[in-house]
C-alpha cells in the first residue's frame, strides 16, 4: 500500500460534489453547535449558579433526542429524506435565532432558555436518522467509510475549536453573539442541504421491489440481522461499561489536586486521539473487514480506559485517553459504515434511529453507571473494572457473532445487502420507530 493510503481518504470530497456540500454544511453546523453548547452552559450557570441547573441541560437535550430520534426513523422511511432534513434544519435555525433573541433582550428565565435548547435538540434528532443515510446514497460503497471518517474528523475538530471559539466570542461580546454564530452555521448547513438530490426511501425512485415495509420498525430489522445487532451490541457494551467522562473531575481531584487545566487536558486528549485517528484513517477505511475492525477498536477502547484508571504520571494518563479517543473514532467509523451498507435502503431511516438512540443512551447511562460505582468504591476501581468488563463483553459478542467477524464491505452497490423476505414480513403496528 502506498504511503498516502495511510492518511485521510479524501476521495469522497474530490469525487462527489453533493457529498462535499454536505460535509461543508455539517462541519459548519458542528462548529456552531459546540459554540452554542458552551454559551448555554455559561448562561445557565449565570442564571442559576447551581449544578442542578447545568444538569438540567442534559435533560433538556437528552429526552428530545431519544423521543424524536425514534420518530425521525419512521419519518425517514416514509417521505423524501432530503425534505425531512430541510424542514428539521429550518427548525434548528429557528431555535438558534430564538436563543440569540432571548440573550439580546437579557432573558432571566432559565425555563425559556431550556425550552429553546429542547426545541433545537428535538429538530436535530428528528432529522438525524435521515441525515445518517446520506453518505451511503451519495458515495460508492467502498467510499462510505472514508466519507464517515471525514465527517468524524470535522466533528472532533469542532470539539477542539468550538469551546475555544465560544470563549473568545463571549468574552469579546456576549451570549447573543455566540448564538448568532450558531445561527449562521446552521444557515450554511441549510444551504448545503438544498444542493442535495432528492432521496426517497427505497432508492432513487422510491421503489421497494414490491415488498411491504415492516410496521414494527428498526428494532425488528436489527434483531433479524446478526451483523446489525452484533455491531450495535459491541458499541453499547463499550459505552455502557466504560464511559469515563463523569469520572474525569474525581480522577483530577485525586491525582492532580483538581487543577482545572489538567481537567481540560483530559478532554483535549480524547479529541486529539480522535482527530489523529481520523487523519490517519486511510488504511482503516480501505479495509473490507469492517466488522472485525470495529470489534478490535472497541476492545482497545476498554483496555485504554482501564490503563487510564491505573496510570499515575500525567503523560501516561493523557496517552491512554488519546488511545481511547483514537479507538473510539475507528469504532464509530467502521460501525456506521457497516450499519448503512448492511441495511436495505427502505429501512435505513428506522435502523439509523436505533443506532442514534444507542449512541445517545449508551454514553449517558455509561457515565451514570461509572459515577455510581465510583461513589461506592473509587474512581480508579470503576475505570479499571469498567474498561476490562467492556473488553470482555466485546469479546463475547465477537465470539457469538460469526457474521459480524466475517463481514466484508461490498465493492459495489450490487453487492450491498438486499431486503429479505423476513425483513418485510407483516406485523401488527406498534408505533415504534
Amino acid at each position: 500500500m502506498r504511503a498516502r493510503g495511510r492518511f485521510l481518504d479524501t476521495r469522497p470530497l474530490r469525487g462527489s460534489r453533493p457529498f462535499r456540500a454536505l460535509w461543508i454544511g455539517s462541519s459548519a453546523s458542528q462548529l456552531g453547535g459546540q459554540t452554542a453548547t458552551v454559551a448555554v452552559l455559561a448562561q445557565v450557570w449565570d442564571l442559576t449558579g447551581s449544578p442542578v441547573g447545568t444538569g438540567a441541560i442534559g435533560l433538556a437535550t437528552g429526552v428530545p433526542m431519544v423521543l424524536f430520534g425514534l420518530l425521525g426513523g419512521t419519518l425517514a422511511d416514509t417521505v423524501d429524506r432530503r425534505a425531512v432534513v430541510r424542514a428539521t434544519t429550518a427548525g434548528q435555525l429557528l431555535a438558534a435565532a430564538g436563543l440569540c433573541v432571548q440573550a439580546a433582550v437579557d432573558n432571566r428565565s432559565v425555563l425559556v432558555l431550556l425550552a429553546l435548547v429542547a426545541l433545537g435538540a428535538a429538530c436535530g434528532a428528528l432529522g438525524a436518522p435521515a441525515r445518517r443515510t446520506f453518505p451511503v446514497r451519495l458515495l460508492p460503497p467502498d467510499q462510505v467509510a472514508a466519507g464517515l471518517a471525514l465527517t468524524n474528523v470535522s466533528f472532533q475538530a469542532a470539539m477542539l475549536a468550538g469551546p475555544a471559539l465560544a470563549g473568545l466570542i463571549i468574552a469579546r461580546w456576549d451570549f447573543s453573539a455566540a448564538y448568532a454564530a450558531q445561527a449562521v452555521a446552521v444557515a450554511v448547513s441549510a444551504l448545503a442541504v438544498t444542493r442535495l438530490p432528492s432521496m426517497k426511501p427505497g432508492g432513487a425512485d422510491g421503489a421497494t421491489d414490491g415488498r411491504r415495509r415492516p410496521e414494527r420498525g428498526g428494532w425488528r430489522i436489527v434483531l433479524r440481522r446478526p451483523t446489525l445487532w452484533g455491531s450495535m451490541a459491541a458499541d453499547l457494551s463499550a459505552t455502557l461499561l466504560a464511559m469515563p467522562i463523569a469520572l474525569f473531575p474525581l480522577v483530577n481531584e485525586i491525582r492532580f489536586d483538581g487543577d482545572p487545566q489538567t481537567l481540560g487536558l483530559f478532554l483535549s486528549a480524547v479529541a486529539v486521539g480522535g482527530i489523529t485517528a481520523g487523519l490517519l484513517s486511510g488504511t482503516v477505511t480501505r479495509l473490507r473487514r469492517s466488522g472485525l475492525v470495529q470489534l478490535t477498536a472497541a476492545g482497545v477502547w476498554g483496555l485504554a480506559l482501564a490503563g487510564f484508571g491505573l496510570a499515575g504520571p500525567l503523560w501516561v494518563v493523557l496517552g491512554c485517553l488519546a488511545v481511547a479517543g483514537a479507538a473510539d473514532t475507528v469504532s464509530v467509523v467502521s460501525r456506521s459504515a457497516l450499519v448503512q451498507l448492511e441495511t436495505p435502503d427502505a429501512y435505513r431511516g428506522r435502523v439509523s434511529s436505533v443506532e442514534h438512540v444507542i449512541g445517545v443512551a449508551g454514553p449517558e447511562l455509561g457515565n451514570f453507571r461509572g459515577g455510581l460505582l465510583a461513589s461506592v468504591t473509587s474512581a480508579p476501581f470503576a475505570l479499571v473494572i469498567g474498561g476490562l468488563s467492556a473488553t470482555a463483553a466485546v469479546a463475547v459478542v465477537a465470539s457469538a457473532n460469526v457474521s459480524l467477524r466475517a463481514y466484508r464491505t461490498p465493492h459495489s452497490a450490487v453487492e450491498s445487502s438486499p431486503p429479505r423476505a423476513d425483513d418485510a414480513a407483516p406485523a401488527p403496528a406498534t408505533g415504534q420507530a
